[in-house]
């Protein structure tokens, strides 16, 4: 690789130590160690001082695990083992939870216990697509507000969903919005202010084929359900709107930062530049890639040359023991050099179809992360 398509470093300590930082995004596809790196990022922040808390979106339970905890839900919980001046706190988004959050906030306390018992809201806070995306940015806006009003920390580490496109954490905000200024909004909502026949009419001429989806879910009273779900939150929806508008501008504020992950393998790389390619494009401050599990090999023996000392050390008149071993030690390495070429291979590729974007190497670990030591590990490797 020519030096001119050489991407600069990505220095993450010097992000961390950033005190105009507030907001730390990392993203990428599934099975890359997104939430890994998240939580080394946030151990590292907290250990240098800061006042951390790392919010995941991602259901499993890794992030507990290897942060000592034996749960993390909706409420941010304090680490221990952490050393210096600094604090860590865990959390994972809780989407029913967080969804009547919002509900308790911005309505009365009646309102709010109809919206609550309305079968249309259980399903659409528990599992409607797209609903999760939402609640995490609700989510870090309470955060961020914390944050400003009450000092409770001074950095946020979001780790988002995995998502193969990698566009629904940042689509939720627009995706919401068009949702509430949509045709069918306009056309739930009129059944129950209209009542009675009017109720039918509207149901008859508009809504058959999307309530026939809709019935799967729930069940025969879905269509009064629906309406009057709507009709409840319609005060609420210019709240929901301007809130996501302000998450939205927040992601593209100074202070924020997002970090996009990936291993160099061919589909995760790919899934990369789709999201490094998709940030740029939003304008959102991309501060860099970080490539996990690089694979590395020792110096000085290519994979030919072990291959080749192998099959002379295989000819020889007089084997035994050592020889044997050897032999295997040598197809070891070549392997491991080989794999190593692989990632080599694949780093370079990246970094000259964006040469510009920032990306630090991690290699791979030669056991898994469930610790806070482990993380430690990490985020030593994560430092320049």
């Amino acid at each position: 690789m020519s030096p001119r398509h050489t991407p600069p470093v990505f220095d993450i300590d010097a992000l961390l130590k950033d005190p105009d930082l507030k907001v730390v995004v990392t993203c990428g596809s599934g099975g890359v160690g997104k939430t890994t790196t998240a939580a080394a990022l946030a151990l590292r922040a907290a250990e240098q001082g800061r006042k951390v808390v790392v919010l995941t979106i991602d259901p499993a339970r890794r992030l507990a695990q290897s942060l000592g905890l034996s749960q993390l839900d909706n409420t941010p919980r304090k680490v221990a083992g952490v050393d210096g001046d600094g604090a860590l706190l865990a959390m994972m988004l809780d989407m029913k939870r967080t969804f009547d959050e919002v509900v308790t906030a911005n309505t009365t306390a009646e309102k709010a216990e109809q919206i609550f018992a309305n079968p249309f809201y259980q399903s659409l806070s528990a599992s409607f697509a797209g609903t999760q995306e939402y609640m995490a940015m609700e989510k870090l806006s309470q955060l961020r507000g914390q944050l400003i009003e009450h000092g409770g920390w001074d950095l946020i580490v979001v780790d988002t969903p995995p998502s193969r496109s990698a566009l629904d954490f940042l689509d939720a905000p627009q995706r919401l919005g068009r949702f509430l200024d949509g045709r069918m909004i306009r056309l739930l909502t009129a059944p129950a202010r209209a009542g009675g026949k009017a109720y039918l009419k509207v149901v008859t001429a508009s809504f058959s084929v999307f309530s026939k989806v809709l019935y799967k879910i729930l069940g025969n009273e879905l269509l009064s359900n629906v309406s009057s779900f709507v009709a409840s939150l319609e005060t609420m929806f210019g709240g929901f709107r301007e809130r996501a508008e302000q998450t939205y501008e927040l992601l593209k504020a100074p202070g924020t930062a997002f970090v996009v992950v990936a291993s160099p393998e061919p589909d995760a790389l790919r899934e990369a530049s789709f999201f490094v390619e998709r940030l740029q494009k939003e304008g959102m401050p991309l501060a860099g890639v970080v490539l996990n599990r690089v694979r590395t090999a020792a110096a000085g023996l290519t994979a030919q040359r072990a291959v080749e000392a192998a099959e002379r050390l295989s000819r020889l008149p007089e084997q035994g023991p050592a020889t044997d071993l050897t032999a295997a030690a040598l197809a070891v390495h070549a392997e491991c050099a080989e794999a190593a070429q692989h990632d080599r291979s694949m780093v370079a590729r990246f970094g000259a179809a964006h040469p510009d974007v920032a990306q630090h190497e991690v290699p791979a670990l030669p056991a898994d992360i469930h610790d806070l030591a482990g993380l430690r590990a990490v985020g030593s490797a994560l430092a320049v």
